[in-house]
């Protein structure tokens, strides 16, 4: 499943305070959700001195280099990943095949801490994703006035 191909201002929002509240729960520094398709959706927290678009590109890069590893290895994907640096460590989890979850942080926080927040964060964007699916379902279902043709505009007025 790919990422959202619509995103509605009310979801856009809650997506957003989702990742605020993460990055507070979790003593994160940051947090990106981003698209398969390596677009950001929405931050929260010390984003203003990253490269947001390249962090995220390469992010999705990177879990579907991972992607192609499952496949090699029989799995069906692997829903979660952790690189821990020096300073910074980042997990990433797939968000119901839709989106890429980031979460940057340091050793104010714990591995733990940061994937019990996750959970509960993902369970809350996959029913935001459902939200935004059924929207858009709900608009592009075709019009009764599509099935009107030129012969029964023709008969209403010829009778």
């Amino acid at each position: 499943m790919s990422g959202p191909d619509v995103m509605y201002p009310e979801e856009q929002q809650a997506m957003s305070l989702v990742c605020a509240r993460l990055t507070r729960d979790a003593n994160a520094k940051a947090v990106l959700l981003i698209g398969r398709d390596g677009q950001a959706i929405a931050d929260a927290g010390d984003v203003d001195e990253l490269d947001v678009t390249s962090l995220s590109s390469l992010t999705a890069g990177n879990v579907a280099a991972t992607g192609g590893i499952s496949k090699i290895l029989r799995e069906k994907d692997f829903f979660s990943q952790f690189h821990e640096g020096e300073k910074t460590h980042i997990h990433i989890t797939l968000v119901g095949g839709r989106a890429i979850l980031v979460v940057l942080f340091d050793e104010r926080s714990s591995l733990g801490l940061v994937r019990l927040r996750v959970k509960k964060s993902s369970d809350e964007m996959v029913r935001l994703f459902d939200s935004v699916a059924k929207k858009a379902a709900a608009k592009s279902e075709p019009s009764i006035l599509t099935e009107i043709t030129d012969s029964d505009i023709d008969n209403l007025f010829n009778d």
